[in-house]
């Protein structure tokens, strides 16, 4: 097993880990009452390991509410569609329900979207109760169940009503890439992909060499290992620096301005993963129009996510214009100006002097937009 720590949250990462998660929450939070939420798909395939692993614990699950025992899983409906203020609010209504109180746990169980939006209810629910963080994707494991931003979607874009709140412990089991089938394995591999870019050369290269491995269906558990755990330790590494994305951090949001902006104008129709290295590959190629990368970047990343079947250009039927559009409402907007995370090369990122922010002009991202 491997442990990390980072603004509180305990990270731990070891093959089997799902079967352990009662043990864990009962040492961190003794006599807590537990919440699981879940989107249904997660709630059908691991519901039952997990209360199972909990009930083994001791633990119990909400008070008792009219003579019932409170349930021990909510759900939700899956997809970046339902990661909205309508869901927060019902989720919450029907803790409150239920009985959950200041001495609740609420445990994340699901991908991205699950871990931002049961975040964003422990932040806000009594002023904020702890939680627990059980990635089940690889996006999740190691991209969104670390570093504490939790939030929703709102028509105006992405995650932008949200808070910052650390989870107690993020538990998180490599074996279940393998009940991943290979398009969900996809998206994740393009945020680790995002990771060799901004930190670390070999382990880009590592990457490349290994796809076959990672996407062959039946992912060995050295081979899962050493992805989620390389892809935590650079997150863990650049979030212990900046938890709330003031400079360092910002490196994080390479490849996603755009990538948010293909999710928002196509209502989510495009998978994250997917956006975000489309999202790569354009701001890369921003990057060596403005002279700031090295020649030839944008098509080592295109080339590898193409070797990973992610895609590198627009879908048909998308304007450039409305990408830019869709970009004003990014967080990362000052005076009017959208600020973009840009590589100088492979494993080393731009502007470390003003605080990894590029504030480029509209008409060089349409231009570089349209040419591709």
């Amino acid at each position: 097993m491997t442990t990390l720590a980072l603004h509180g949250s305990s990270i731990e990462i070891a093959p089997g880990a799902l079967a352990t998660l009662g043990a864990r929450v009962a040492e961190l939070h003794p006599g807590k009452r537990v919440a699981v939420i879940a989107d249904q798909t997660v709630a059908q395939h691991y519901g039952a390991k997990a209360l199972a692993s909990i009930v083994a614990s001791g633990l119990t699950f909400g008070s008792t509410v009219g003579g019932t025992v409170a349930p021990g899983v909510f759900t939700f409906p899956a997809g970046e569609q339902h990661k909205t203020r309508e869901t927060w609010a019902k989720l919450t209504d029907q803790l409150i329900a239920a009985g959950h109180r200041r001495d609740s746990v609420f445990i994340a169980l699901g991908g991205g979207v699950t871990g931002d939006l049961v975040g964003f209810v422990a932040a806000t629910y009594l002023r904020g109760v702890p939680f627990v963080q059980l990635p089940t994707s690889l996006t999740a494991m190691i991209d969104a169940a670390i570093g504490g931003k939790t939030g929703v979607d709102t028509v105006a874009g992405k995650n932008l009503v949200g808070a910052f709140h650390q989870p107690s412990l993020v538990l998180i089991d490599p074996r279940l890439l393998r009940t991943l089938p290979p398009q969900h394995l996809r998206q994740g591999l393009a945020e680790a992909i995002k990771h060799g870019v901004i930190t670390d050369a070999s382990y880009f290269a590592w990457i490349a060499a290994s796809l076959s491995d990672i996407l062959d269906g039946d992912i060995d558990d050295a081979t899962a290992m050493r992805l989620v755990q390389r892809s935590v330790e650079i997150k863990v590494g650049v979030v212990a620096q900046d938890e709330r994305e003031s400079a360092i951090r910002k490196i994080l949001n390479f490849g996603h301005t755009i990538g948010h902006a293909i999710e928002h104008v196509t209502g989510y129709g495009v998978p994250h993963g997917d956006a975000v290295a489309i999202g790569m590959v354009v701001e890369a190629t921003l990057a060596e129009r403005l002279g700031i990368a090295s020649a030839g970047l944008a098509d080592t990343i295109a080339t590898v996510c193409d070797a990973a079947g992610l895609p590198v250009r627009l879908p048909d039927g998308i304007s450039p214009a409305e990408i830019v559009v869709a970009t004003r409402s990014d967080k990362k907007t000052r005076g009017g100006v959208v600020e973009y995370a840009l590589p100088s090369q492979l494993g080393v990122m731009a502007a470390a002097d003003t605080d990894y922010g590029v504030a480029v002009p509209e008409p060089a991202v349409l231009q570089t937009l349209q040419d591709l």
